[in-house]
C-alpha cells in the first residue's frame, strides 16, 4: 500500500471511530467517565481462579482483541499486568448494551464486571454483566498490536511501543527493579541520596560537550550538567561522609548504541574509602542489583551465560592491552604511542595524546573481548583529572572501570583532595580548552575553594543506569532501555544517526 493509500486508511478508520464516540454521546453516556472501581487486576483473577471461580469481579483495562459472533462476542482487555477475557453474550447483556458493543473499537478502555468462568478451553475469563466504556481511543492500534517492529514509531511513540510488546513492557519494569535496589543496597549502608544541581554555571565532572542555555531573569549563561561529581564532593567537604545521587546527566555528544544525550548516573562517594574500597562495594552491588532484578546472580551475552559469583578478573589497563595486542605502552610518550596503535591498524586522530591514543586502542581492539565481569585498573593520569596520583606507580591515578558483556559499566577513582594538585590539572585542562579541545574541564574556582577547606580521603564510583539494564537484559542498543531516547525533530530534513552502530 503506498503513502498515500495508508494515509487515506488512516483518515477513514479514525473518521469512523468519531461517527461511534458520537453515537455514545447521542445516548446520554459520557465515553470519558472521572474513574471507575475495580476489584482486581487481570493477573489477580488469573492466579487466584480457585478462590474466584463463580465470583463476580470488576476489572478493567484496553481492548486489545475483540471477536463478534452474532449473538456473543470475545474479547481481551489489557491492563498493567496482562491480559484478561472476557466472554459477553447478548440474552444476558440485554439488546441495547450488547449492540452498543458494536461502538467499540480495538485500543478503548473498558471496565467490566461479572462472574468468573473457564471456557471449553481452559481460558480463564469474565462473563460480562456489564460494561463500561471509559475511554473511546479515536487512533487505531498498530495493525497487529501484538508485533509492532518499526524502529522509527517504536521510539517516537513509545506508548504504541509498549501497548504492542510485552518484553518491551517487562525491560522497563526490570529498569524499575534495578533502580530500586540499588537504592536499597546503598540506603542499606549508610548513603544519603541527596540531590544536586542540573544548571551548573561552570560544568564539569567529566570529559564532555556541554549543552548551553540561558538564565534570562541571571542574564547568565548556564550548562546542563555532565556529571555530578563535583557538587557531591562539596557535601563531604561539608561534613556528609556517605552520599549518593540517582542522577540525570546530558552530554552534548553523538548518538549510538552505548551513547544517548540524555542518560543516568549513579554516582557515589564515601569517606575513608579509596578506589579498592570502592572496588569491593562495587562487586556486591552488581551481583545484588542483578539478583533483584533477574531473580538469580547471573546474566546471559550472546547465548553466554556469566557467573557473577565466580571471581572477577582484576588487571591494570596497560598490562591488558600488551596482553590482547603486543604494544607496551608503559612510555609515556605520544609520538611512539602512536607509531604502536598505527603498527596493529587502529586509526589515530593528527592530534591524539598519549592517553587518548591509550584509550582508542583499548576501545577497539580489547574491548570488545571483555564479557566475563574485568576491573581495569591504574590508568595514565593525563586521562583522570579528577583521580588521587598511584601511590606506587608514577604517571599512572588510583582508578578502575568495571567492563563486562563488552561494555564500560562503572567508573572509580581514589578521589583528588589535594587542592594545588587539582588546581594544577584544571588549570592544563583549560589550556587544552584554549587550543579547541571543546570537551576539557573548565577551571571551577568555587570547587577548589571547598578543597581547600578540607575533604576527607573519598572513594568515588559513577556508573551507567541505561548500561547496567543493557547489559542485564541483553539489549545493545540504549535506545531499548530509555522510555524516550533523543531523536531529531520530525520535519528535520536531514538523516537520523543510527543508534546500532
Amino acid at each position: 500500500m503506498s503513502k498515500t493509500d495508508q494515509t487515506q486508511t488512516q483518515h477513514e478508520l479514525i473518521a469512523n471511530r468519531r461517527d461511534k464516540l458520537n453515537r455514545w454521546r447521542e445516548a446520554g453516556i459520557d465515553p470519558y467517565p472521572h474513574t471507575y472501581e475495580r476489584s482486581h487486576k487481570s493477573q489477580d483473577v488469573l492466579e487466584q481462579y480457585d478462590a474466584l471461580e463463580g465470583q463476580s469481579v470488576s476489572v478493567a483495562g484496553r481492548i486489545v482483541s475483540l471477536r463478534p459472533h452474532g449473538k456473543s462476542t470475545f474479547f481481551h482487555i489489557l491492563d498493567g499486568e496482562g491480559k484478561l477475557q472476557c466472554y459477553a453474550k447478548k440474552d444476558q447483556l440485554g439488546d441495547e448494551p450488547y449492540e452498543r458493543l458494536g461502538w467499540l473499537d480495538l485500543g478503548d478502555f473498558v471496565g467490566v464486571t461479572g462472574e468468573v468462568f473457564k471456557t471449553r478451553t481452559g481460558e480463564t475469563t469474565v462473563a460480562v454483566r456489564e460494561y463500561k466504556l471509559l475511554a473511546k481511543a479515536l487512533r487505531p492500534l498498530p495493525e497487529k498490536w501484538h508485533g509492532l517492529v518499526d524502529k522509527e514509531t517504536r521510539y517516537r511513540q513509545r506508548y504504541l511501543d509498549l501497548v504492542s510488546n510485552e518484553e518491551v513492557r517487562e525491560v522497563f519494569r526490570v529498569r524499575a527493579r534495578i533502580i530500586a535496589a540499588i537504592r536499597n543496597f546503598l540506603d542499606a549502608r549508610g548513603f544519603l541520596e541527596v540531590e544536586t544541581p542540573v544548571l551548573q554555571p561552570i560544568y564539569g565532572g567529566a570529559a564532555a560537550r556541554p549543552f548551553v542555555t540561558h538564565h534570562n531573569a541571571l542574564d547568565a549563561q548556564f550548562y546542563l550538567r555532565i556529571a555530578d561529581e563535583l557538587y557531591l564532593k562539596r557535601l563531604l567537604v561539608g561534613g556528609y561522609e556517605r552520599v549518593y545521587e540517582v542522577c540525570r546527566d546530558f552530554r552534548n555528544e553523538g548518538i549510538d548504541r552505548d551513547h544517548n544525550p540524555e542518560f543516568t548516573m549513579v554516582e557515589l562517594y564515601a569517606a575513608y574509602f579509596d578506589y579498592r574500597d570502592i572496588m569491593n562495594l562495587f562487586r556486591e552491588l552488581i551481583i545484588e542489583v542483578t539478583t533483584a532484578a533477574r531473580g538469580k546472580p547471573s546474566f546471559e551475552f550472546n547465548g553466554q551465560d556469566v557467573d557473577l559469583t565466580k571471581p572477577w578478573r582484576e588487571v591494570p589497563l596497560l598490562d591488558i592491552i600488551k596482553e590482547k595486542t603486543g604494544l607496551d605502552f608503559s612510555d609515556p610518550n605520544a609520538e611512539k604511542a602512536r607509531k604502536g596503535a598505527e603498527s596493529i591498524g587502529v586509526d589515530i586522530p593528527d592530534d591524539a595524546s598519549y592517553g587518548k591514543i591509550v584509550d582508542d586502542v583499548f576501545s577497539e581492539r580489547v574491548q570488545p573481548e571483555l564479557v566475563e565481569p574485568t576491573f581495569l585498573t591504574d590508568y595514565p593520569l593525563e586521562i583522570s583529572p579528577l583521580a588521587k596520583r598511584h601511590r606506587e606507580k608514577a604517571g599512572l591515578v588510583e582508578r578502575f572501570e568495571l567492563f563486562m558483556a563488552a561494555r564500560e559499566v562503572g567508573n572509580a577513582f581514589s578521589e583528588l583532595n589535594d587542592p594545588d594538585d587539582q588546581r594544577a590539572r584544571f588549570e592544563a585542562m583549560a589550556e587544552a580548552a584554549r587550543r579547541g579541545d571543546v570537551e576539557a574541564h573548565q577551571v571551577d574556582e568555587d570547587f577548589l575553594t571547598a578543597l581547600e577547606h578540607g575533604m576527607p580521603p573519598t572513594g568515588g564510583l559513577g556508573f551507567g543506569v541505561d548500561r547496567l539494564t543493557m547489559t542485564l537484559t541483553g539489549l545493545t542498543s540504549i535506545r531499548e532501555v530509555i522510555l524516550f531516547p533523543t531523536l531529531r525533530p520530525l520535519g528535520s530534513h536531514a538523516t537520523e544517526p543510527s543508534a546500532e552502530g
